[in-house]
């Protein structure tokens, strides 16, 4: 009996948990387009918030590749010389990927 019930629990979370996620992105889409609006008024309102609900999320940008970051690296550490430029990129190679 606790099998059956275990099994329906899980049936009814799988079929409406992602629907529940979703509306959770979508009111707090909603949300955050409302107050980005605070100040527009009428059709200026309305064809922002046509714009901002209709919007795509922006993806986080990739990770640099070893080369990419090597190369930027470089790009910053022109003008050092020396020991600081050593130390720059040092820092700069070993920085959050």
């Amino acid at each position: 009996m606790k099998l059956v019930i275990g099994l329906g629990a899980l049936v009814l979370f799988c079929a409406f948990g992602p629907a529940a996620a979703a509306e959770n992105s979508q009111q707090t889409k909603m949300a955050d387009c409302n107050q980005q609006a605070a100040d527009k008024k009428g059709d200026d309102r309305k064809a922002f918030m046509k714009q901002c609900l209709s919007a795509k999320p922006v993806p986080p940008p990739k990770p640099l590749t070893p080369q990419e970051r090597m190369k930027q690296c470089n790009k910053d550490a022109t003008g050092k010389t020396g020991d600081d430029r050593k130390a720059f990129m040092s820092d700069c190679l070993k920085a959050d990927k």
